[in-house]
């Protein structure tokens, strides 16, 4: 940047710097390495363009996916277009151009500010384009000018060439500072419940700024291009794969593939608006193709750390084939620069031909100059005092509604239609990403050991590859698996499992196989020894993936890593652990001697929410013990975070826990422990309505503990 403008940090936020973050090699971190390139793998082989044959079959295929990207960027059904109420605030003239300064409202309260460059003097409407903009933090003061403003000179070019050049601010870097990086590092991760990622609202704000561009007598509206770099890339790709108003699009350094995103670890220089909430499990090649036949340059530099060339080269190759089917190959482009992830010159040239060759209609040869800096952010500032109605900062909490809580059924068959809803929605929208085909547990028994007359067996099963994971079942010694009255599975998390280990390490620590020194609790292990002896009962004990034995290691930035990666790939952790709970579940009904001897289960904290949620998809459930449960999955509410449900891809815009909670007791009794008795009034009330009031008991956590 100019000397001048040494006080301004010009930066790409979507950076992070190093990546990925080197962990420990151990045998959980290895495994989840491979579970992330396998899942990552199956997506590539199946859910990019590589199998379409046909044009016919890719104009059949298109309007749905068309349709699922705005579903997966919130935008489905799209919100009302409400008035933009566009207002000017003043205007800067340069030589041969002007600058407009001007705000629209997305939504009423959602301002987008903006600087309109055009020509000084027009006499026809133009080819126009929207520039959507990186993450550039420009700041003096403590006053944002918007990151508008460090693409000034984009701006002035197209003007200078006669284009009319619409440049936006986004919405975390704009005058008015919101937030893109929920997930990324503020442990906002009520966002994957919610279904909201921070791209949708940039999409938003592309499609009414096309709205608004249309208003103008300057626009030619038949001729619009998009372009923009690495934020700016992305939110191009997102406005021309859903608007086909865009006619011309040269996104810069915005997309790459999963094998990049996943198995290299790109996603850990990404903040949240570089992605859609991946509901159906896509490549992103597949969104990259929904522009075509339109013109289509692909921009980017050879040494790009956050979009690789390798992954950006297989998405236009498997494009590019795409296009040539549809008869349009000499439509799509590759424009590639020498050097990192930065502004150059090289890359803008390429763009600014494409424009003039498929906007124009012009000769891109006679284009021959670049992009200089020219005007002072401060000057390009729209806002002299921020609005006091704008919902920029907190739009994150109400941009994709949430579900409302319906009035509590009063028969069977309202419910039975309210129940089945709701399941279609969990398993379609929320729990797409489990395996599509079961296959057989095939429990294997690897080892049985008695210790002061009680017998630990352990039983090795496939949850999913590559996770095999380890039920432990206790029981007196002498009793065969037919014999016991009641078996209950105990879903552990990390409490749990040291709480375990200190109960039973001690004397079957082969079984157990953990690392030596975990504390012994000898008063625990004779609680329990009590409990057989006076009742033929069975205790089963489990950990998800991710806890106890196959558990992970790293810093926080890692884990906070690993969890979007999960998000990429269409799932959540705690989602896959709900799988795991079915499979363990699956795994004693297929233990010889158990297929109908009755099954509680018991948890604790957020194992009690995964628990709740895989009792809805296996019979013959008896009893839910759920302790310490959160209230909620939206954690905008604010409060204690310990109140919050684990992420659960976006149940929110269906139902909450209070429904899944209903829905459990309709099929199984469920006890929940809980000192706030009001959240649980739906389940409550519904039973009571369908004369179920047994099923469902709310008790005090206090007395709970004293019965003990």
């Amino acid at each position: 940047m100019r000397s001048s403008l040494s006080f301004l940090l010009l930066s790409s936020f979507a950076l992070a710097a190093p990546y990925p973050e080197k962990t420990p090699d151990t045998p959980g971190n290895k495994l989840l390495d491979r579970y992330f390139a396998g899942e990552a793998r199956e997506i590539a082989a199946h859910h990019g363009v590589s199998h379409v044959q046909t044009a016919e079959e890719w104009k059949k295929q298109a309007p749905e996916y068309r349709r699922q990207l705005a579903e997966m960027l919130g935008l489905d059904p799209m919100p009302e277009k409400t008035p933009l109420q566009p207002t000017q605030t003043g205007e800067v003239k340069g030589e041969g151009f002007v600058v407009e300064k001007l705000h629209f409202q997305s939504m009423p309260g959602l301002y987008v500010t903006a600087n309109l460059y055009r020509p000084e003097k027009v006499e026809k409407p133009l080819s126009t384009i929207l520039y959507v903009c990186g993450h550039s933090n420009m700041m003096k003061d403590g006053v944002s000018f918007g990151n508008k403003t460090g693409y000034e000179r984009h701006g002035v070019w197209f003007a200078k060439h006669g284009y009319v050049c619409l440049i936006i601010d986004t919405v975390q870097l704009g005058e008015i500072r919101g937030e893109h990086h929920g997930t990324y590092s503020k442990g906002r991760w009520w966002w994957f419940s919610r279904g909201y990622t921070p791209a949708g609202l940039e999409a938003w704000s592309c499609i009414r700024a096309l709205d608004y561009l249309e208003t103008r007598p300057e626009v030619d509206k038949s001729r619009f291009g998009v372009t923009g770099r690495s934020g700016g890339g992305a939110y191009s790709w997102w406005i021309t794969a859903l608007d086909e108003r865009i006619k011309a699009s040269a996104p810069t350094a915005g997309v790459t593939d999963m094998q990049n995103q996943v198995i290299d670890g790109c996603v850990e220089g990404h903040c949240d608006c570089m992605f859609f909430v991946n509901t159906h499990r896509w490549d992103f090649e597949r969104m990259v193709a929904l522009v075509a036949p339109r013109p289509l340059l692909i921009v980017n530099t050879d040494k790009d750390a956050i979009f690789p060339i390798d992954g950006v080269f297989r998405i236009y190759q498997n494009v590019r084939k795409l296009y040539a089917l549809l008869g349009h190959e000499a439509n799509i482009g590759l424009q590639v620069a020498e050097g990192p992830h930065k502004d150059l010159q090289p890359l803008n040239m390429g763009a600014f031909h494409w424009f003039e060759r498929f906007l124009k209609k012009a000769d891109p040869m006679q284009v021959i100059d670049g992009a200089a800096k020219t005007l002072e952010p401060e000057s390009l500032r729209v806002f002299t005092d921020l609005p006091k109605d704008e919902r920029n900062t907190k739009i994150d909490e109400t941009f994709v509604p949430m579900a409302r809580t319906p009035a509590p059924a009063t028969n069977e068959a309202d419910w039975s239609r309210q129940t089945d809803a709701w399941m279609k929605a969990l398993k379609e929208k929320v729990f797409n990403g489990w395996p599509q085909e079961i296959a057989s547990v095939n429990p294997q028994k690897e080892n049985s050991t008695e210790r002061d007359g009680i017998r630990m067996t352990a039983f090795d099963f496939e949850s999913q590859s590559p996770y095999r994971l380890r039920l432990h079942i206790v029981h007196r010694d002498g009793l065969r698996p037919q014999d016991l009255e009641l078996i209950a599975l105990n879903v552990l998390d990390e409490q749990g499992w040291n709480d375990f280990c200190a109960t039973y390490n001690s004397r079957f620590g082969k079984l157990i196989e953990v690392f030596p020194g975990i504390p012994k609790n000898d008063e625990a292990f004779e609680q329990e020894k009590k409990m057989f002896t006076n009742f033929k009962w069975g205790m089963a004990y489990i950990c998800p993936r991710g806890v106890g034995p196959t558990a992970w290691t790293g810093s926080e930035k890692a884990q906070t890593q690993r969890l979007r990666r999960f998000y990429l790939l269409g799932q959540t952790l705690d989602g896959m652990r709900v799988w795991d709970i079915r499979r363990a579940l699956q795994t004693i009904r297929a233990i010889p001697g158990l297929q109908e001897t009755p099954l509680w289960i018991q948890a604790h904290r957020d194992m009690a929410v995964d628990s709740l949620y895989a009792s809805l998809f296996e019979d013959n459930i008896k009893r839910l013990d759920l302790h310490d449960m959160p209230l909620t999955h939206n954690g905008s509410v604010g409060g204690d975070p310990k109140a919050v449900a684990p992420a659960m891809l976006n149940v929110l815009k269906y139902l909450d826990l209070p429904q899944a909670a209903a829905m459990a007791a309709m099929r199984s009794r469920v006890v929940i422990y809980s000192d706030n008795k009001e959240a649980w009034d739906f389940p409550a009330t519904i039973t009571k309505n369908l004369g179920k009031e047994k099923q469902l008991q709310i008790r005090d956590v206090v007395k709970a503990e004293e019965s003990k």
